[in-house]
């Protein structure tokens, strides 16, 4: 078997603008070429995957956070991106060969059988599906499922094909509550579960919130972890049950169940407080209803988690793309404020909003919270 070295920086930067230019003209053709190419010239499959599309569909999610291409340029992007991930992967000849289904490792030794897919409700798949093909080449035996996987399919799978640890993945926060159903459930039938993505913090903290098995920042972290074996770290909580005592207060609860009403009621408030609605067309009130409905998700997701930063990450971030649309910040201030006064009688939801608020006043730059198209 031929070995491959550790392809030059210079190389796989290369292979990234040709991969981008190929991606603006929505040719797909082009940019298979551009990775095969590195390929043939000696970079890995996981270079590759890590070090080339992995950075460009970042580029592609930053270009429409600053408002440079759309939605559908960016989903388009996206499926080609797909595409040339599954075509490298029936390419590579320098995999190294999986274990044989239904054999698991002897006590103590790497977990060989994985499974990977994305929480209920996550869409953004191709994170997970750069997990999946990394795994593979090092010899791991895989199985992807994919985006949006609702957990009692979850556990079916996992019943009917066995697994020796799961790897769950989710990008948006507002996913931590279905996470940590599926991280619970997993673990119910004595499976360790590894978590990964930007909606678990950029730390891990949401990993250890959740009694996760293990956080990785990467797929590389994912992979050394998986073959050195998944262990709980110390102070995870042995319960999930027991680690979100804050719940009790039933704030996070009434926020979820009134999401609708209270959506509706801000939209309509905010028509009162904000003169220039007067003359939106149709197209800007649906927005205007999908970004409060964006803020009221991000608020429920963190009061789920108990942290007031990860609602102000949102915020500044919703901020800055508001802004490249045109939007001003002080509509988005508005939304807070009538959002607090709706909420006067819960006191840590009017704590996380007036959090955002100040966040927002004092420093308007926009973070990146993990939230995508």
């Amino acid at each position: 078997m031929t070995t491959h070295t550790t392809t030059a920086p210079s190389g796989l930067t290369h292979a990234r603008e040709l991969l981008w230019a190929a991606l603006e003209a929505r040719d797909e053709t082009a940019a298979a070429s551009a990775v095969f190419d590195a390929h043939d010239a000696g970079a890995t499959a996981e270079e590759l995957l890590l070090d080339v599309i992995g950075p460009v569909q970042a580029r592609v999610g930053g270009e429409w956070a600053a408002g440079r291409i759309g939605v559908a340029q960016e989903h388009a992007a996206t499926a080609i991106q797909d595409r040339v991930v599954a075509a490298l992967a029936h390419r590579d000849p320098h995999r190294r060969p999986a274990a044989a289904p239904g054999v698991r490792p002897e006590s103590g030794a790497a977990p060989r059988r994985v499974t990977v897919a994305c929480v209920d409700g996550e869409w953004h798949a191709l994170p997970a599906r750069l997990l999946a093909e990394v795994l593979r080449g090092r010899g791991f035996l895989v199985d992807y499922l994919g985006a949006h996987v609702p957990t009692p399919h979850l556990i079916a799978h996992l019943h009917q094909n066995g697994a020796d640890a799961v790897a769950l993945s989710a990008s948006l926060p507002v996913r931590l509550p279905t996470a940590h159903a599926a991280v619970t459930a997993v673990q119910a039938i004595g499976l360790p579960v590894l978590v990964g993505g930007a909606a678990f913090g950029p730390d891990g903290r949401y990993a250890l919130l959740l009694g996760a098995d293990g956080w990785a920042p990467d797929a590389r972290a994912a992979a050394s972890l998986l073959a050195g074996g998944l262990r709980r770290p110390e102070g995870f909580p042995p319960d999930p049950d027991r680690a979100l005592p804050h719940l009790s207060d039933q704030e996070y609860t009434l926020i979820t169940r009134g999401r609708t009403e209270l959506i509706r009621r801000v939209l309509t408030a905010l028509e009162d407080t904000v003169p220039a609605m007067a003359s939106y067309t149709e197209r800007q009130r649906e927005r205007t209803a999908e970004d409060i409905a964006h803020i009221v998700d991000f608020l429920a997701a963190s009061l789920y988690a108990d942290d007031a930063e990860l609602f102000t990450r949102f915020v500044t971030w919703t901020a800055g793309i508001l802004r490249a649309r045109g939007v001003p910040d002080h509509a988005l201030v508005a939304a807070l404020d009538l959002l607090a006064a709706a909420q006067y009688d819960f006191p840590r939801t009017r704590a996380h909003l007036l959090a955002g608020r100040s966040a927002l006043v004092r420093d308007p730059a926009p973070t990146d919270p993990g939230r995508r198209p």
